[in-house]
């Protein structure tokens, strides 16, 4: 049993100890109240605020390396003539470093969880299991012709799946089925993943109705929208993960709602690519979808702060529906927490007894908190990844006083990673 204790926290507006036992919050009481036990870890709050972590819903975290590369233009110039032939030629080694850099750009702006799709997944999973956050990994399925899957995604799922079998970190760490999209994945292919996906009862993770042009080939190839698609094909359920979801209908909203699918909403990337706005008011508030936040990957968006995306989403949710009230700053940060963690079956994104304990310490005399009338309010539109102090996942210490370990190796090895790829 392992009990680590955080002293002289704020949280709730008031001062608190919190017991943390085998990775759960087992007790939080007021500061002082508690008698010392010996064997416990204390770490000292110093009147820190204590909020949960973040759950990062969609990214492809080894294009870290790519941040920057290929930037201003359409999506589809940018996948087709810079992405994915550069990433054709990414090595294991390149992909395992690039991953590890958005894990400690991620642990160093408060996340602690990624859903991850993207090639030679098993080097991805090696990464999070050895950083100790929780991950996502997706068994990726892009075809060469209908119904014929790529040589690549098959050896890496085949290699994906003996590593994680053998893996420790299975609490944390979950595999999911990922085809890729509708345009590059047939409907054989779909329908065999939602069979498999049924018969596991797992995840499923998806880009949908990014742009406008995706749409529009979707209503001339199947005579219906992506979303719809992806139901006749038998995909969409609870555990349904749609990355972007910015050219919904009202029938796909519908969808989405009764099926229990989540719309993840990446505000960053779809700006700078000008695939368009995600529709909050219409797909939460009004359409009672669940959804959650991602950063998509650094090549599309350039930065993996969730800071950047929650601001982000609430600003253009307003500007989309033409209402400042929509997207009110507690509604995007429980998107961006509690959303994400329990979108993939975590009973964690909340600072509660029983649940799993992932959270941060804020530094409160750092600028953007200052002055605090409401914390929710300067954590979506103030907050940066300069105040977090400490992170925290499933019970472990990832980060104290912005100190993570191994950091300067981490960033030497990306750089190197960089160095052969463009050799």
């Amino acid at each position: 049993m392992s009990v680590l204790v955080l002293q002289n926290a704020r949280f709730n507006g008031g001062c608190v100890d919190v017991e943390i036992e085998d990775g759960r919050f087992r007790k939080i009481r007021a500061a002082g109240e508690r008698v010392p036990v010996e064997g416990e870890v204390c770490l000292d709050a110093e009147g820190m605020l204590l909020v949960p972590a973040f759950y990062n819903a969609h990214t492809h975290s080894a294009m870290s390396l790519l941040r920057g590369y290929a930037d201003d233009m359409e999506l589809f110039t940018w996948l087709n003539e810079y992405i994915w032939p550069v990433e054709g030629r990414l090595t294991s080694e390149q992909i395992y470093q690039g991953t590890r850099l958005a894990i400690l750009e991620m642990i160093r702006s408060g996340t602690v969880f990624f859903n991850d799709m993207y090639w030679e997944p098993e080097v991805s999973l090696k990464a999070a299991d050895e950083m100790g956050v929780r991950a996502a990994i997706g068994r990726l399925y892009i075809e060469e012709s209908p119904g014929k899957i790529l040589e690549r995604n098959l050896l890496a799922s085949a290699a994906l799946e003996s590593a994680y079998r053998n893996s420790a970190a299975k609490d944390r760490i979950l595999l999911t089925f990922a085809p890729h999209a509708i345009y590059s994945v047939s409907g054989i292919t779909l329908r065999r993943v939602a069979e498999e996906a049924q018969a596991q009862d797992g995840f499923i993770h998806i880009h949908a109705s990014e742009t406008a042009h995706e749409v529009e080939m979707s209503f001339k190839e199947h005579g219906m929208s992506p979303v719809q698609w992806l139901d006749t094909c038998g995909l969409l359920g609870p555990k349904t993960i749609l990355a972007h979801c910015v050219h919904l209908s009202d029938d796909d909203i519908g969808l989405l709602r009764d099926r229990g699918a989540v719309a993840v909403n990446c505000p960053c990337s779809n700006a700078k690519l000008c695939s368009g706005q995600f529709d909050f008011e219409r797909v939460h508030e009004k359409g009672n979808c669940r959804i959650a936040l991602g950063t998509d990957g650094c090549a599309s968006n350039n930065s993996l702060s969730m800071f950047d995306e929650m601001k982000w989403a609430s600003l253009s949710a307003k500007l989309k529906s033409g209402n400042p009230a929509c997207a009110a700053a507690r509604d995007v940060w429980q998107a961006a927490t509690r959303g994400g963690a329990e979108a993939f079956g975590f009973q964690a994104g909340a600072i509660e007894e029983g649940r799993l304990a992932d959270c941060l310490l804020l530094d409160p005399g750092a600028l953007p908190l200052i002055p605090c009338h409401h914390l929710d309010a300067n954590l979506v539109y103030a907050a940066d990844p300069s105040c977090v102090d400490t992170v925290i996942c499933d019970g472990r210490v990832l980060m104290r006083h912005r100190v993570i370990p191994g950091e300067r190796e981490i960033v030497e090895a990306a750089r190197e990673a960089v160095v052969k790829m463009g050799s």
